[in-house]
């Protein structure tokens, strides 16, 4: 193609024109390029010209030389058509080439170690153009799901597409900096990923010229000082980019700013220390800094990605931003993303259908990399005999099941050494956690003896880095969460019994752990309930039969005792109101354990449960009734203000989940499963409240059913549920009316 606009550039030429140019080509000045000796260049003509230029210069300088010649020769016309012509070819490589790069991506099963096709794999995800305070926010990963269905139902009018992301507001004007808010694994990266495809497509943002992405852990390597036109170059294909041309129009550029959250270094820098020539070279941290207060190219625009926890710390440096944030899966995308998973329709189907009968497996399902790992399970399963005939109930037994899976698939080559790498893992795993850090370089991962290449590309990402001029290898887990299973391994595998060199890392306390935990509320959250998952018999037995290590359950007595007294707080002491459970973290540490004993005995000091001002969603509610259920000395359930939120069902496209049989009348009702769990519970519940919850007609039935079979009920307050209707208390007053009600007081 240069050759081709090159030759039509000189035949446009006149004859004396045509001279100057092989003139100037032999004896001018090329701006640090050699000269073509004369004596080749003396008889050529417009054919040969071009060839002599292609071979010394190769494609993209040779057309640089000629608009240097043209304009040394005062052939302005000629040097700006061609210098048109170059840019609009370069577009066009540069689009190539970054439709070569993103249009696959790797597929994260490493057993497998393939790539896929990005846009056979992308499913649609749920965005809306609505920002959250920080301190609104629970742990990323877990309050995903929590928070999911309600904004999904209640929302649905915020919700924005990519493509919309930098159209004009509702005040008409067009945002030059969007922030795109994503949990842990929800999707950012393949969001941003699949932008860049979409734009060099022509299917997205064709406002913009040129859209660089720069992911951030990049950055964090970067030692060397850089100007943003430095950047830009390393985004490029060739030697040689049209950087004047690029940088002359910063209206036309996008860059996109993947992963902020992993940026370790500070943006607190007065105007001063920032830059704002786009050739100042400067520490890599100064450029980014300057790019995202502005001071740098001002008229470009961004789109940088970031969890939620560095919003406060993003907020900081930007000006006029607009706030998306993306939510996940909706149901039908679910759907979606099992039938582009699989290769064959048949095993979608059998495969959807099993997790859409399975409420905790289908609501974990909301967010994209639980997605991935339940289906990378599934298609494991689906390749065995008895296929999907046991499933995980737990994130717990997901991540169990997807590890032993990857340790099966060693088979065949030596395993000796993975129970000394799953140590190392492990230990990699809490230092990093307590770090907070999820990149770490080579000789990080070689001091914990993590060196066997058979086991290290199951377990852990590698990354290639430039990093100044030589490239340089990171790892990370697969996924934050991961890293927060392993971390609680740590906790639970025994010490070996030979003598060994005391391997660097955390201390083993789990009770620092734990009181960590208190501390912050949510940092080690997972890594708790995963302690919690691990402690059941089968799981331990599992994992003991794959890793070829012992796991001793001494940290069971601790738990125990760390679960009870986490619910004396300041606040109940006052109230004097001790034998409550407040908060619902307790019953999601329970359910992972699946042990009906271990819980009965972990609510045995407690005669209440007050859980107020909540969005429990089905995932939530399971998790409640599970502890509902084993819960003998329940004496209260205060619920007030609390909003049961519930999937829609589907259209009946597809395949439908099985039937759950229920006891409890009033299965449609949002409330159904917590009644459900106190109809089979032995205790003797005396007070029940659902004070302003937004109840439905149908709660009607299934709050009857409880009446009939807990005589010692004498209190139920449904105040402020207008919406129960006189549907709903005609189903009420059947309970009532039945010999088991022994209810002394309805509000």
């Amino acid at each position: 193609v240069a050759g081709k606009e090159l030759l039509r550039a000189l035949e446009n030429l006149s004859k004396l024109n045509f001279q100057k140019f092989r003139d100037e080509l032999a004896h001018g000045d090329l701006q640090g390029r050699s000269c073509i000796p004369w004596g080749r260049l003396e008889e050529a003509n417009w054919l040969e010209t071009t060839n002599l230029m292609l071979d010394f210069y190769g494609e993209e300088g040779a057309l640089d030389v000629a608009v240097t010649v043209f304009e040394h020769i005062q052939l302005r016309r000629s040097a700006a058509l061609l210098r048109e012509s170059t840019q609009k070819d370069y577009r066009s490589r540069y689009r190539k080439t970054i439709r070569a790069a993103y249009s696959r991506m790797k597929d994260q099963n490493a057993r497998l170690g393939d790539s896929v096709n990005l846009s056979d794999r992308y499913s649609r995800l749920v965005i809306v153009s609505k920002q959250r305070d920080e301190e609104q926010r629970e742990h990323e990963i877990v309050a995903m799901g929590r928070r999911h269905a309600e904004i999904m139902k209640e929302q649905a009018s915020s919700s924005v597409a990519v493509e919309d992301l930098f159209k004009p507001g509702p005040d008409g004007q067009s945002p030059k900096t969007v922030v795109l808010l994503g949990a842990a694994g929800v999707g950012k990266t393949m969001t941003a990923r699949k932008i860049m495809l979409d734009w060099a497509s022509g299917r997205l943002f064709g406002e913009f010229d040129y859209v660089f992405y720069i992911h951030c852990r990049e950055g964090n390597l970067l030692t060397s000082q850089a100007s943003v036109a430095d950047l830009i170059a390393r985004c490029c294909p060739g030697s040689s980019p049209p950087l004047d041309e690029m940088l002359g129009q910063p209206e036309k550029l996008l860059f996109v700013i993947d992963g902020f959250d992993e940026l370790r270094f500070s943006f607190e820098r007065p105007p001063s220390e920032l830059c704002c020539q786009a050739w100042e070279q400067r520490p890599v941290e100064v450029t980014l800094s300057s790019l995202l207060h502005r001071t740098l190219l001002p008229e470009s625009s961004l789109l940088v990605t970031t969890r939620p926890a560095a919003l406060r710390r993003l907020s900081a440096c930007l000006r006029g931003e607009r706030y998306a944030e993306i939510l996940g899966f909706s149901e039908p995308e679910r759907r979606e993303y099992f039938y582009r998973f699989f290769d064959r329709a048949e095993e979608a189907a059998a495969a959807f259908r099993f997790v859409r009968g399975n409420e905790t497996l289908f609501t974990m399902c909301l967010v994209p990399i639980v997605c991935w790992i339940v289906c990378t399970v599934m298609r494991q399963q689906l390749a065995h005999a008895g296929g999907l005939a046991h499933s995980p109930r737990t994130t717990t037994g997901i991540y169990v099941l997807y590890l032993s899976a990857l340790l099966r698939s060693l088979s065949g080559r030596p395993r000796s050494g993975v129970p000394e790498a799953l140590r190392g893992l492990c230990c990699l795993a809490a230092d990093g956690l307590w770090k907070q850090k999820v990149l770490f370089e080579e000789q990080e991962v070689k001091a914990y003896a993590l060196d066997r290449r058979e086991v290290l590309p199951l377990l852990l990402n590698e990354h290639q880095f430039q990093k100044d001029i030589f490239c340089v290898s990171t790892y990370s887990f697969i996924h934050l969460s991961f890293q927060e299973f392993f971390a609680a391994l740590f906790y639970l595998l025994e010490d070996e019994g030979e003598a060994r060199e005391p391997r660097p890392g955390p201390s083993r306390d789990v009770k620092q752990l734990l009181q960590s935990y208190g501390n912050s509320r949510n940092y080690f959250m997972l890594t708790v309930r995963f302690l919690f998952g691990l402690l059941n018999e089968e799981r331990r037995r599992e994992l003991e039969e794959e890793m070829g290590c012992r796991m001793a359950p001494r940290v069971t007595q601790e738990l125990l005792e760390w679960l009870q007294s986490s619910q004396r707080t300041a606040l109940a002491l006052l109230m004097q109101e001790t034998a409550l459970i407040r908060e619902l973290e307790v019953c999601h540490c329970l359910y992972e354990l699946q042990d009906e004993r271990f819980v009965a005995t972990a609510l045995d000091p407690f005669t209440g449960v007050s859980l107020r001002g909540l969005n429990l969603n089905r995932f939530d509610q399971l998790v409640l009734s599970f502890s509902l259920k084993n819960f003998p000395t329940l004496q209260s359930l205060d619920l007030s203000h609390c909003s049961f939120l519930w999937d829609e069902p589907e259209d009946g496209a597809g395949p439908q989940p099985p039937k759950q049989p229920c006891r409890c009348e009033g299965t449609q009702s949002p409330i159904h499963l917590l009644c459900q769990a106190l109809h089979q519970s032995g205790c003797k519940l005396k007070t029940l409240r659902y004070l302003a919850c937004q109840l439905t007609g149908a709660c009607g039935g299934a709050l009857a059913s409880v009446l009939s079979v807990k005589p010692t009920l004498t209190e139920l307050d449904l105040s402020g549920n207008g919406e129960l209707r006189d549907g709903g208390v005609k189903l009420l007053c059947e309970g009532l009316r039945r010999g088991g009600c022994r209810l002394h007081t309805l509000r």
